[in-house]
């Protein structure tokens, strides 16, 4: 960096780009995911397959809806058309999850596009035109795209991770496991993972907090001349923080996922989905004893980068 680079690098907005797409690589990790921790849910719950059938999303075609059905689809081993689950409706949290993913995988994806135009475009101010010779006052430091795409991408990740909190609740319930409240399995009174919904609420309360738009407020500077701001920078800060609490969220779901399916002795044999047990069973104590879950939930964040590769 010499003398005179720093307009440059403050109109290229930089800094900005690139907490942006660390962000938004993060999110799109974590997203992909969570369709192997909410299939293992789906597993220790008995799931109605119904929900992920291909005739229901070619009835409402959205892209993500549509290919977090298939995803949920491969991982499950399904068919076209399954057979009916053990429940005739299951909780949203399972039913519903196509249909609240989809945005999330959408405006990860157009963040990504967005960004991608960013980072290769060219905006300094005054632009040079070496074809025509002249000089272009312009505004493309303003980052309205980069804003309001890291908004809606925080949003749709937060009505996600409300999704995992909730299948949390259904795996620590007996009417849906068969299981002990809590998935306790000590003598009476244990409390098993009960834990894990507090420590979720309280990231899921993180995540609400950096899901807040940015894009609602503004600034005029330099005597009325620059009269917005997009609050760009805010919303990628945003970005960052809604990551570390989205993977709060998940790995406490993972954590009780395995657990329940442990203890129910779950055949994944024939599944897909089994390769993500297999890996998150490498890394989390079996021990179903009353005792801190801050090992367990450090180790299941750990795990979710391989989860994604599935």
């Amino acid at each position: 960096v010499h003398a005179g680079d720093a307009l440059a690098f403050m109109s290229s907005n930089a800094a900005t780009l690139a907490e942006a797409t660390l962000a938004a690589m993060r999110l799109d990790t974590l997203t992909r995911a969570s369709h192997a921790v909410a299939a293992l849910t789906y597993v220790a719950l008995d799931g109605n397959p119904e929900a992920y059938a291909t005739p229901v999303h070619e009835a409402r075609p959205h892209a993500g809806q549509v290919a977090c059905a298939a995803e949920m689809r491969r991982l499950l081993g399904m068919h076209q058309t399954p057979k009916p689950g053990r429940r005739i409706q299951d909780p949203f949290g399972l039913r519903a999850f196509p249909q609240v993913q989809g945005p999330a995988l959408d405006a990860i994806h157009y963040l990504r596009d967005v960004l991608a135009v960013e980072i290769n475009a060219s905006t300094e101010n005054p632009m040079i035109s070496t074809v025509h010779g002249d000089a272009y006052h312009h505004a493309h430091f303003h980052t309205a795209y980069v804003s309001t795409a890291l908004d809606q991408a925080r949003a749709t990740v937060h009505q996600v991770a409300e999704l995992s909190v909730a299948r949390l609740g259904d795996l620590v319930e007996p009417e849906f496991t068969g299981l002990r409240p809590f998935l306790a399995a000590g003598p009476a009174g244990s409390s098993g993972v009960m834990i894990l919904e507090y420590v979720a609420h309280d990231a899921l309360t993180e995540l609400r907090q950096a899901a807040l738009p940015a894009t609602l407020g503004t600034a005029v500077v330099s005597r009325g001349i620059e009269d917005h701001a997009s609050f760009s920078t805010q919303a990628a800060r945003a970005a960052t923080a809604a990551c570390q609490a989205y993977q709060q969220v998940l790995a406490c779901e993972l954590v009780a996922a395995v657990r329940a399916l442990r203890m129910r002795d779950a055949d994944l044999v024939d599944l897909p989905v089994r390769d993500a047990f297999e890996m998150a069973s490498e890394v989390l104590d079996a021990s179903v004893d009353d005792r801190p879950l801050t090992g367990d939930i450090a180790a299941a964040v750990g795990v979710l980068d391989r989860l994604a590769r599935i």
